[in-house]
């Protein structure tokens, strides 16, 4: 099992909670599941959300269609779209006229007046997109006057969002009623079934969605952020600047890379809990480091027209390797959507943070329906449902691995209301408490911004020891090596990198990456006998490594 896993499982032990998330009650009772009859993973998926989020098992549905992630409109309208709405009008989860018309795709004309859905939730086997049909092609303008919009391919969960709509066309796109809502009415609430999906490369991954989702809930999100931006458009940068900004206001300690590029693979990327980035085709950085996983709750966002072609596979694209690798929730696009049209993840974390769940946040953030965006993840999940107050609170039942995140959160927010003594205060009695690596190198760039090195050097003095490392600590112990060097110490910085490199972990790339680092570092030390036998260390601890 996974340590990450473990940590995140002895957490949710810790302070589980009786019952369901706030709110979710009455929500889970109003979730239709959509199963793919054809493949018993996708009902075994099915069966699980409905066990865990307590929705009646006779919200599934389950049709037989095709076991493809990409279909044609004849199958989509024959084998999802129609039996799908034929069963929610017969059960009364539609309310509405079923006419003998049908439209040029073959679907049913009704007369709709409401409908009773909290979420529609396709399970892994639904196919994922619908490929276009230049048959069923016909203008409809003014959005295809714009010839990027000429196209009638889709993703599947975008056209069930009007399952309860009427006579809609499905070229180009609709604008999402819901998009920047705060208080959407009756009838646009009718007008959209808000879907999710749970999928991903394998069954137990796409079952892991609302597993994670419900661990988080219990004890909060809780972790670091980070923002990846300089894109290839300054309107991307705008939306993850923004998003930036909120990231701060809710207090998460959080690293920003601004130059083209993405993260770096040896960049410091501990307990991802929010991720927001763009722009490359596949995942790539400190998360393809073979073990990487995230913390339990965690949203990442890629910005990139490709990322969710595709989500059987954990290596291409994003949305299925973001999934492979532990996310909670995510958003993508089976198509191109254009920017302009994609998930904003600026509105989708404003959402979030006011108390929304994923489901109601994704529908917030996106402009378009009938289009290529989709939402990966379990609608009813609630990241801020418990508050940082109550984390705080609970802090000693946590993991050390986990409460100094809780505790750098806490601390971020006394600043921010100028509680700067009260923060300090705080910070050094948490580090006396729980002297764990992450408040160590928390407190020691405090001590580096107010120019007191031999203050950064004492509260590091215990790293240089340390030989063994936490998942994820590996980048921290690094950040704690670069401190001790450039505040004066270089031969404890060369001891934490000899341990390091010790680490069977470590790719190749990174080893020779910081083994340059640790030596440039051994060439500062006075003691020249001490830096040549630091040296040598260095050389032993990264050809034993390798072995």
């Amino acid at each position: 099992m996974n340590a990450l896993r473990k940590i995140s499982l002895i957490l949710a032990a810790a302070l589980a909670l009786a019952g369901s998330s706030r709110g979710a009650v009455g929500e889970a009772a109003r979730v239709i599941l959509l199963a793919n009859r054809d493949d018993p993973d996708s009902l075994r998926i099915a069966r699980h959300y409905a066990e865990v989020r307590q929705v009646p098992v006779e919200n599934i549905v389950a049709l037989s269609m095709p076991t493809t992630e990409t279909i044609s409109w004849s199958e989509f309208v024959a084998t999802i779209w129609q039996p799908l709405q034929d069963e929610l009008i017969r059960r009364q989860w539609i309310d509405a006229i079923q006419m003998d018309l049908r439209d040029e795709t073959g679907r049913r004309k009704v007369a709709v007046s409401s409908h009773r859905i909290s979420y529609l939730v396709t399970c892994r086997g639904v196919p994922l997109r619908i490929r276009h049909d230049p048959a069923l092609y016909r203008a409809t303008p003014p959005v295809t006057d714009n010839a990027i919009f000429q196209t009638n391919q889709s993703a599947v969960d975008s056209e069930l969002s009007l399952l309860a709509a009427t006579d809609r066309s499905i070229n180009g796109y609709l604008a999402n009623p819901l998009f920047q809502n705060d208080r959407p009415n009756s009838w646009q609430q009718n007008e959209v079934v808000r879907v999710s999906r749970l999928d991903g490369p394998t069954a137990d991954e796409a079952n892991a969605l609302v597993d994670y989702a419900m661990e988080a809930e219990r004890v909060g999100l809780i972790g670091r952020a980070y923002v990846d931006t300089g894109g290839i458009q300054p309107e991307g940068d705008e939306w993850l600047h923004a998003a930036l900004g909120m990231i701060g206001a809710l207090g998460f300690d959080t690293d920003v890379e601004e130059t083209r590029a993405t993260f770096g693979p040896d960049a410091r990327f501990d307990a991802p809990a929010l991720y927001f980035g763009w722009y490359t085709p596949n995942l790539n950085g400190p998360m393809a480091a073979p073990g990487f996983h995230f913390p339990p709750g965690a949203i990442a966002v890629h910005i990139h027209s490709d990322s969710a072609t595709t989500l059987r596979s954990a290596e291409n694209g994003w949305a299925g390797p973001l999934v492979a690798r532990g996310v909670t929730a995510t958003v993508g696009n089976v198509f191109e959507p254009y920017l302009q049209l994609l998930h904003r993840p600026q509105l989708l974390l404003r959402a979030l943070a006011k108390g929304g769940s994923f489901g109601e946040a994704a529908y917030f953030a996106l402009p378009a329906l009938s289009w290529q965006s989709i939402a990966i993840g379990d609608p009813l999940y609630r990241p801020f449902a418990r508050s940082i107050e109550e984390q705080w609170n609970g802090r000693a039942q946590l993991p050390p691995a986990m409460a100094g995140y809780v505790t750098l959160r806490r601390v971020h927010l006394l600043e921010i209301d100028q509680h700067d003594d009260e923060a300090g205060a705080m910070l050094d009695d948490s580090l006396k408490a729980d002297p764990s690596l992450i408040l160590q190198v928390a407190v020691a760039e405090r001590r580096v911004h107010d120019h007191d090195s031999p203050g950064a050097l004492r509260t590091l003095r215990s790293v240089p020891a340390l030989t063994t490392f936490l998942p994820g600590e590996l980048s921290v112990a690094r950040e704690a090596a670069v401190i001790l060097a450039r505040s004066g110490n270089p031969m404890s910085a060369v001891k934490v990198y000899v341990n390091l490199l010790r680490s069977p972990e470590l790719s190749a790339s990174i080893r020779a990456t910081w083994l340059k680092e640790a030596r440039e570092y051994a060439g500062t030390i006075r003691d020249a006998s001490a830096a040549a036998e630091l040296t040598r260390e260095l050389a032993e601890a990264s050809a034993g490594a390798k072995k």
